[in-house]
């Protein structure tokens, strides 16, 4: 009798892009998680729209965010996956019966400085490394 492994989910995260604690979330997705997440962004605003604290707060942790640029989001994407993380977006993201949707709601950090960001990016890089330690579990059936 073969065992074969429950393939990982596809997961993708839409953030908006200019919103501090997406940016994070998405860098910190884009970092960790390399190409098991996909991440895209519901909003094409620039990353020098961007409250420079949490630039600054993102630096002290060795990642640079100054010139990330996620995909835009396509209802195709949406399609493809199999779980759909939400943070930001509002009613800007698709919705199709029968597919798991997640939302995330955290204080965004907009025009505060690095002094406010700091606690509200250790809890986005905490709950993220506990979303990929649960996608890196097998479930048992």
């Amino acid at each position: 009798m073969s065992y074969s492994a429950t393939p990982r989910p596809s997961v993708l995260f839409v953030c908006v892009h200019n919103a501090g604690r997406s940016q994070m979330a998405a860098a910190f997705l884009t970092h960790l998680a390399g190409d098991s997440i996909e991440v895209r962004s519901a909003g094409s605003a620039p990353a020098d729209t961007v409250n420079p604290a949490v630039v600054e707060a993102m630096k002290e942790v060795g990642i640079d965010i100054s010139a990330q640029r996620p995909k835009i989001l396509t209802v195709e994407a949406v399609q493809a996956s199999d779980v759909v993380i939400t943070m930001g977006c509002g009613d800007t993201c698709p919705v199709f019966p029968g597919k798991r949707y997640l939302d995330w709601q955290l204080d965004d950090p907009a025009g505060q400085g690095v002094e406010a960001v700091r606690p509200i990016r250790d809890v986005i890089e905490a709950r993220v490394r506990t979303l990929l330690d649960e996608m890196d579990t097998p479930t048992t059936v």
